[in-house]
């Protein structure tokens, strides 16, 4: 009998310790911004826009293998994690960076040196 009421008062102990380690809103923003980013092209695409601003062709070009129709499908998954924004000049979508965008890239460059 005394084993189930430790067993109980442990479990009580572990909800709430599990309640107070739940993410703050904060931390589940960033969570979510660096799912944006988890894939390499992506984030490659975030680095080159830090750079300057760029239309798909120019993108598809600098990051050499992928296909237009990839690159504006990561450039889609990008605008809706408002990173980036597109600008219409012309025929042409240009792609920059938002200031979220802009803040996600300065800590990947602090991160790759």
């Amino acid at each position: 009998m005394a084993a189930s009421s430790k067993s109980s008062g442990s479990s009580k102990t572990s909800k709430s310790a599990a309640a107070a380690v739940r993410p703050s809103s904060e931390i589940r923003r960033v969570a979510d911004l660096l799912k944006q980013v988890s894939d390499p092209t992506r984030l490659q695409v975030l680095m080159l826009l830090n750079e300057k601003e760029r239309n798909v062709s120019e993108l598809c070009g600098e990051l050499g293998t992928q296909s237009q129709p990839a690159v504006s499908h990561h450039l889609a998954l990008l605008r809706h994690g408002r990173l980036i924004e597109p600008r219409r000049a012309g025929k042409h979508n240009f792609y920059g960076l938002t200031e979220a965008g802009r803040e996600l890239a300065k800590v990947v460059n602090t991160v790759v040196g």
